[in-house]
């Protein structure tokens, strides 16, 4: 069962294999989303300071009547600290907002403020400053793995090369028809591991008549399809949603896609429009 199912971070921690994504689901819903998750077997929890509900996903987390140390929760820092000190200040504030003694992974959103997403500065010394803030909670207990997420090659070397700790993940948008194979393979090589958010393309695949047909051969739904595709990458599939019926069947994927038909979804035709989503930097054009 995937749910049981994890992968072994670079300093031995294990990060179960699927998580739930909360981005976009309000801060007095995410509590319900949390807990009916966790009642259906998830154990791993993905927010951020900039989806504005880590109070609530923190309260489903203290109050789903699991064991804290059987649930893995990550949030990340917000894309626009880019200091010591700021970054220092949020970690704490995210301990105090979520209400947990510890986080098990906590990331760097973005190597770049949001508004200058696909500006040329990669802020190497911003990221720097802000990477030794989660080195310093890392090695405090505050924190138990650290990482990044939307970091492109240049940017996993900033840290690599001038921190005292490589990045354990990376979280990245990784979907059937957009796979930066590059990227993932470079990141690997460095022990590194993918985490896929969007993993159904922002909901924008289901509209793929090929990848239809293909998860109907396969007796499955489109996003099983493409939540079993991050995974047999061996990437984290990271799929969001507040809808215990989505929760139940994006973790029914314990089947296997063969060779010839994993090679076919990687040469998918790519999403030229991400539709409403493309406000955000991240699916929108350069």
């Amino acid at each position: 069962m995937i749910l049981k199912e994890t992968f072994t971070l670079a300093n031995g921690v294990e990060i179960p294999k699927l998580g739930l994504g909360t981005w976009m689901i309000d801060d007095g819903a995410v509590a319900d989303a949390v807990r009916t998750a966790v009642e259906l077997g998830y154990r791993h929890i993905d927010t951020a300071q900039a989806y504005g509900n880590e109070n609530g996903v923190g309260d489903g987390i203290r109050n789903c009547g699991v064991a804290r140390d059987e649930l893995f929760v990550t949030t990340k820092l917000a894309a626009e600290i880019k200091d010591y000190e700021g970054a220092k200040a949020a970690i704490d504030g995210s301990l105090k907002t979520l209400g947990l003694d510890h986080i098990d992974l906590m990331i760097i959103h973005s190597p770049k403020p949001w508004a200058e997403f696909h500006g040329d500065d990669h802020h190497f010394a911003g990221n720097a400053e802000a990477w030794r803030a989660l080195e310093e909670a890392y090695k405090a207990g505050k924190l138990r793995s650290i990482g990044v997420s939307n970091f492109q090659k240049e940017d996993l070397d900033n840290l690599i090369d001038n921190g005292s700790v490589t990045p354990m993940v990376d979280q990245i948008l990784a979907h059937v028809s957009n796979t930066p194979f590059d990227l993932i393979d470079y990141a690997t090589g460095k022990d590194v591991l993918i985490e896929a958010y969007s993993p159904i393309g922002h909901g924008k695949i289901l509209n793929n008549a090929e990848i239809g047909a293909l998860a109907e051969k396969y007796g499955v739904g489109v996003p099983q399809l493409c939540i079993r595709y991050v995974l047999q990458l061996g990437l984290v599939a990271l799929p969001k949603t507040a809808n215990p019926e989505h929760m139940k069947t994006n973790a029914a994927v314990d089947f296997e896609i063969s060779g010839a038909d994993m090679e076919t979804l990687k040469n998918a035709e790519p999403i030229k429009d991400y539709g409403d989503a493309s406000v955000f930097p991240v699916y929108g054009k350069v």
